[in-house]
């Protein structure tokens, strides 16, 4: 018999079946979505399936409703509670994810979908895949008081336990305000939707009132604002479509768990390929900038870099990337902006990065052009020694496979803290071009040389008589010159680091690519670690 037939015996429990599933997929109903297309949005459901492999998503706690009963929500009971829960695959490969839906009670956390985000991460935490968020939230469910607030703490607390355990991404894809902010920024990487969304720990409303600011949802914690100013975010996406084919790439460079080697695909790029291009790349002149960017285009599969905070902290880079099909974390230095110095924000900035590819087995390629760490009372009052350590700290922990390229200036300390051969990095290569050294050689001319200058200046006049100022300017900038050509020649070049074994060799620019995938192979089965400890303690 037919079990769909009237007459079945299961008929009437199967038709149940089928109105509690229509019920959950209408969710907030029709006019509530088209109010989410009207404001550019997509749909919680319409998210899930965009983000997924078509067909592969498996909804779990769909039928979930919330328990309050004060202010008549017992005669508002939704199946699934506002929130979308389950996994799928995406590019075949098995992904954890949840959504909140705005058209449900405005996608308020209740204690019961916080049960349910918190089923599913401990559940990724145990089978070892990944986690993916798409937030779109009022925030804590106000009729259900403390215990809205206490599964916040709930998911925070998986956050936590889940941090270099699985990959955790964030995409932000509405409102997202108060407590919901801290279980983004706790995971590795945070989308942002322009225009439609939002991210701030008190609105402009509060802020309105308590400081008498006026400010606006945008100026305060859009999309750019994030990007561009607070560094919060990684990613600035004009759409949600936009923002979902971005978690999906970015999904493509990153393994399932710490355990797990990050993928690989396939490449019809040579490894041999060589760019005459990067032997002229680098300026004549040592003070001319150009842009790191074409050099890191030049080296890696395809030419393709994914590149992660685009726009904040644009003195140095950092992203994804793939050699021989294997994905690779690159941190580079940006002569074209602020001449590639480090300040706290590229410190921090680069930090993180790193920490986040040692934790998920991801080779990291440093390009190091860097002058320093930038100077000014403004940034040694905001604790540059702080947060420069932190970036120091996060390249000696690393223990996965390192490679830097010094292509330019290596000076200073940032010489060091740069993935320096003292910090166990792997392999270290320099260019011709490659000036490494305490400081400049315009700097280093005026005390290494300051006797020499005085003595070119007294032999002048005693050939010449008085001089005018205007020729006591020129002989003492042709003495300059002179001996800073000395000094590039004797100290600021590559050569004497790789005497001493600092820097493995000295190679052509257009054997770039060649030699760090040749090293990466060798260093395929790398084993490092650290000293036993709960964990270090670096400098927040």
């Amino acid at each position: 018999m037919d079990d769909t037939h009237p007459s079945h015996p299961h008929a009437a429990s199967l038709a149940e079946l089928e109105r509690r599933h229509a019920l959950a997929e209408e969710a907030g109903g029709a006019e509530r979505r088209e109010r989410q297309h009207r404001a550019g949005k997509l749909s919680a459901r319409e998210r899930v399936e965009l983000l997924l492999d078509p067909g592969t998503f498996e909804e779990t706690d769909k039928f979930v409703t919330h328990r309050a009963t004060d202010f008549g929500m017992d005669k508002q009971r939704i199946p699934g509670d506002g929130f979308i829960t389950g996994y799928g695959t995406i590019d075949g490969r098995t992904v954890f994810v949840y959504a909140q839906d705005f058209t449900v009670f405005g996608g308020s956390l209740s204690e019961a979908n916080a049960a349910k985000i918190v089923k599913i991460m401990d559940t990724a935490m145990r089978v070892g895949a990944p986690i993916i968020g798409l937030n779109d939230s009022g925030g804590a469910r106000i009729q259900e008081g403390v215990v809205s607030l206490a599964g916040y703490a709930d998911i925070f607390l998986r956050n936590t336990l889940a941090s270099g355990v699985v990959p955790q991404l964030s995409a932000i894809m509405g409102p997202c305000a108060g407590g919901a902010v801290y279980s983004p920024a706790i995971t590795d990487f945070i989308l942002m939707v322009d225009k439609t969304s939002h991210m701030f720990v008190t609105g402009p409303d509060v802020i309105r009132t308590v400081t008498h600011e006026e400010v606006s949802k945008e100026e305060l914690g859009g999309a750019a604002t994030h990007n561009e100013v607070s560094g919060v975010a990684h990613f600035l996406a004009h759409d949600d479509q936009e923002c979902l084919a971005m978690l999906r790439e970015l999904f493509s460079f990153l393994p399932a768990n710490n355990l797990d080697p990050p993928p690989r695909r396939a490449t019809d790029d040579p490894i041999d390929r060589e760019d005459t291009s990067l032997d002229t790349i680098v300026p004549a002149d040592p003070s001319q900038p150009y842009d790191i960017k074409d050099v890191i285009t030049r080296i890696v599969d395809d030419g393709y870099f994914f590149e992660v905070q685009e726009h904040f902290a644009r003195n140095i880079v950092i992203g994804f990337a793939r050699l021989n099909g294997r994905s690779i974390g690159v941190v580079a230095n940006q002569p074209a902006f602020l001449a590639g110095v480090l300040d706290i924000d590229a410190s921090t900035k680069a930090a993180r990065f790193v920490r986040f590819c040692d934790a998920f087995n991801i080779p990291l390629i440093t390009l190091e052009d860097v002058p320093g760490f930038l100077p000014g009372t403004d940034q040694e009052h905001r604790g540059i020694i702080r947060h420069g350590a932190k970036l120091l700290f996060a390249f000696a922990e690393a223990t996965v496979p390192k490679l830097l390229i010094i292509t330019r200036k290596a000076y200073g300390g940032a010489y060091c803290v740069m993935s320096s051969k003292h910090i166990r990095t792997d392999a270290n290569f320099a260019w011709p071009t490659a000036e490494i050294a305490v400081m400049g050689a315009e700097g280093a001319v005026n005390i290494v040389y300051g006797r020499e200058l005085a003595q070119a200046l007294r032999d002048s006049k005693e050939r010449e008589g008085e001089l005018s100022e205007e020729r006591e300017a020129e002989v003492l900038a042709e003495a300059r010159r002179e001996r800073v050509a000395e000094f590039r020649e004797r100290f600021a070049n590559p050569y004497i680091a790789a005497e001493r074994g600092y820097v493995d060799a000295v190679i052509r620019p257009r054997e770039t690519r060649r030699r760090l995938i040749h090293a990466l192979e060798m260093l395929d089965g790398k084993r490092d670690s650290n000293p036993p400890k709960k964990h270090g303690n670096i400098p927040l």
